[in-house]
C-alpha cells in the first residue's frame, strides 16, 4: 500500500519507517484507541506534519504498518512442485492466523474504524482484505486446474467463505490455529 505522493521534496523513507514502527509498537502495547497521533510522532521523533504528508488518518497509518507486517507472515506464496494445493493453502492460512493472533486487537480496531469512515473502509478493503482474498482465490483456482477441487465450485465464493469464517472468528476472539485451518479446509476439499 503506497503512501501518498506529494509534489516537491521527496518523502524521507526513514521518517515513514519510523512512523509505522512507532504506530505499530504503541498500538500493540496500549491498544488502538489509547494511542494518539501526538504519541506516535513523539515516539517516531518527527513532526506531526510529516505524518499528515503521508497518511490522512491514524487508521491509514496503522493499516499500512499492519499491511507490511502481514507480508512478513504471509506474503504472496511461492508454489512448491509436488505439494498439493490443500496443504499449501493450509500452511498459508496458518501464517495468516499467526499474524492475526499477533495483531488481532489492532485489526479489530481497524475494522471498527472502517464502520465509521467510508473512505477508510474502502482503503481497508482495497489495500488489506482484497489482496488476501485474491491470493486465496488463486490457490483455489490452482486446485481446480490440478483436479484437487471440482470445477463446479466457485473459487471466488469459496475464498469469500474462508475469509468470512476467519474474520468472524477474529471478531469473536476465537482461536485461529492449525486446527481451525484444517477444519475450514475439510469443508471445502470434500
Amino acid at each position: 500500500m503506497p503512501a501518498r505522493k506529494l509534489a516537491g521534496r521527496p518523502v524521507n523513507a526513514e521518517a515513514s519507517t519510523a512512523l509505522k514502527s512507532a504506530a505499530l509498537r504503541l498500538v500493540r502495547e496500549n491498544g488502538y484507541e489509547k494511542v494518539s497521533i501526538a504519541a506516535i510522532v513523539k515516539e517516531a521523533g518527527v513532526a506531526r506534519q510529516t505524518l499528515y504528508n503521508r497518511w490522512n488518518t491514524k487508521a491509514d497509518l496503522v493499516l499500512e504498518a499492519v499491511f507490511e507486517e502481514t507480508n512478513n507472515y504471509a506474503a504472496e506464496p511461492l508454489w512448491e512442485e509436488g505439494k498439493d494445493c490443500r496443504t499449501s493453502l493450509e500452511e498459508f492460512l496458518v501464517k495468516i492466523f499467526e499474524h492475526l493472533n499477533t495483531d488481532g486487537d489492532t485489526l479489530r480496531a481497524l475494522i471498527a474504524s472502517a464502520q465509521h469512515d467510508s473512505a477508510f473502509q474502502s482503503s481497508f478493503y482495497t489495500n488489506f482484505v482484497l489482496p488476501r482474498e485474491k491470493m486465496i482465490t488463486v490457490f483455489l483456482l490452482r486446485a481446480q486446474e490440478r483436479g484437487e477441487l471440482p470445477q463446479s465450485r466457485n473459487a471466488e465464493m469459496l475464498s469469500t467463505l474462508i475469509h468470512g469464517a476467519f474474520w468472524y472468528w477474529l471478531l469473536n476472539s476465537r482461536a485461529l490455529d492449525v486446527g481451525f485451518a484444517r477444519d475450514l479446509l475439510s469443508e471445502l476439499f470434500i
